[in-house]
């Protein structure tokens, strides 16, 4: 049986990521068994919006449809919650296999799980400690760049880190995972499958090389079949400099005014980045700064999310993980992620008094909140508060699904239009920004650099986690320069 791949989300938009790779059915002394088939699931995602996936499922309509006997293992890319969302209700539909993922991945994804589980699953404390000590039973980290041998027995077998693949013995699958550069510990997806001699990888969603906090992601020396995000597949966005300079600017307009600039952002990833420019924003104009304005010290900076301080305290945890241009402010005694200026708000009082002394004083401040999408969250009070005012700014800096009110929010505002929150009409008269170069997807240039970069060209390409445009135009790209390359939009 050749391998092949179903996809179960992540076809139809950027949410729900879930691939499902299946493989001959091998047992521990090598013969085929029936009834034919085991596989690997990669990520297990949340979708939003208007999105769905395959076995029905779409953003209320959780549960796992298809068939879990199968699988040998699930692997995580990351721990973003349209990559990771689902993980309780494949643990309920009775999954109990074991879950790989990076060593910093294991770290940071029960603190998302046990939001996601307040959230729409339950509140029930006890059911809640239940699941994760569940879950933390089935994780296992896997270190980056070595390649590592399923065993059949829900563990995983190192081999040395300069075999080849192969040279194992053993009949389960090889995996290894390498650096994707999106958030901290996010990985791509390196397979092999004994006895086939494809090499099958999963981009999980990649970042941009010049993303703060983290090296860049390297092409894989070797990529038969290559399932690669889209997400901005159609464009390219703003160089570091341009959009550190137009994040300069809308500040620059709420402390003229007395406003507050509002940016919709989820909890993991771009919360620090933002936090990790805006810190270089301060030390830039601060009092012994090159460029010192007095202005800038009644700014405030409002990190008002838990779930989003607790992931900024794993980003310093892990701070070992950091690129080198972070670890030079390290040395500098600067503190990128815990600045002066911060303020963090957790308690739902002290975020509700924030809200109203926010829309009715003239502090200026910078508002990060969640969900990034605004389709629920704490920064919809904020926006119910601050939308009909000019004196605010909403920013946004990442991608907008479809039937998100953040998507209205950014179509429809700039028009003078409304958006509706929570069933009722709110009538947008502050302004709206949207700056592409704080994604943490690689974009255009970026994705097409990384399929180029691999020595031999794959035999296949196939896109997945991208609106349909998105993925049309980067297929297009792809064909022009992978000449001979089947290149498929599932």
């Amino acid at each position: 049986m050749t391998p092949v791949i179903h996809h179960h989300g992540a076809t139809t938009g950027v949410t729900g990521s879930c691939h499902e790779l299946r493989y001959a059915a091998v047992d521990s002394l090598g013969s085929k068994s029936p009834p034919g088939y085991q596989s690997l699931l990669i990520d297990c995602g949340l979708f939003q919006g208007d999105e769905a996936g395959t076995d029905g499922a779409r953003a209320n309509q959780l549960q796992i449809g298809f068939d879990i006997a199968p699988i040998q293992a699930l692997i995580i890319t990351h721990v973003h919650i349209d990559h990771v969302g689902r993980l309780p209700y494949l643990l309920a539909a009775g999954y109990r296999g074991p879950i790989l993922t990076s060593p910093a991945s294991a770290e940071l994804l029960p603190l998302v799980l046990e939001d996601a589980l307040k959230v729409g699953f339950t509140r029930d404390q006890r059911l809640i400690e239940r699941v994760l000590t569940m879950l933390q039973s089935r994780i296992i980290a896997l270190p980056f760049g070595q390649w590592h041998r399923l065993n059949g027995q829900g563990g995983v077998v190192a081999l040395e880190r300069a075999s080849e693949p192969g040279t194992s013995t053993g009949c389960g699958p090889l995996i290894r995972l390498q650096r994707a550069g999106h958030i901290l510990g996010s990985a791509y997806v390196e397979i092999e499958i004994p006895h086939q001699r494809q090499r099958i990888v999963f981009s999980g969603d990649l970042g941009a090389p010049d993303t703060p906090l983290l090296p860049a992601p390297q092409p894989p020396e070797r990529a038969d079949i290559l399932v690669l995000e889209s997400t901005y597949g159609d464009r390219c966005h703003e160089d570091r400099g341009t959009r550190v300079q137009r994040l300069r600017a809308v500040i620059e307009h709420a402390l003229a005014d007395g406003g507050t600039v509002l940016i919709p952002a989820f909890s993991i990833g771009r919360t620090q980045e933002l936090l990790y420019e805006l810190e270089g924003l301060f030390h830039h104009h601060g009092e012994d700064g090159a460029q010192a304005r007095a202005h800038w010290q009644r700014l405030q900076v409002v990190l008002d999310s838990p779930l989003a301080a607790d992931f900024t305290k794993g980003y310093r945890r892990l701070r070992q993980a950091w690129d080198d241009e972070a670890q030079d402010r390290l040395q500098q005694g600067r503190h990128p992620l815990a600045f002066e200026q911060l303020v963090t708000v957790e308690d739902h009082a002290d975020h509700m008094h924030m809200v109203n002394y926010l829309a009715h004083s003239r502090q200026p401040a910078v508002v990060i909140a969640a969900s990034g999408m605004c389709a629920g969250g704490r920064v919809v009070n904020y926006l119910k508060a601050m939308l009909g005012d000019p004196r605010h700014d909403v920013l946004f800096v990442g991608y907008q699904a479809k039937g998100t009110p953040g998507r209205d929010i950014q179509r429809y505002g700039p028009r003078g239009g409304y958006v509706m929150l929570d069933g009722e009409r709110y009538d947008i008269r502050a302004q709206i920004h949207t700056i592409g170069g704080y994604s943490a997807h690689a974009d255009q240039r970026d994705l097409i650099e990384f399929v180029t970069g691999i020595p031999t060209a794959p035999l296949g390409v196939r896109l997945v986690h991208g609106g349909e445009n998105a993925k049309m135009v980067l297929a297009g790209k792809l064909r022009e320069v992978l000449e001979g390359v089947e290149v498929v939009v599932p």
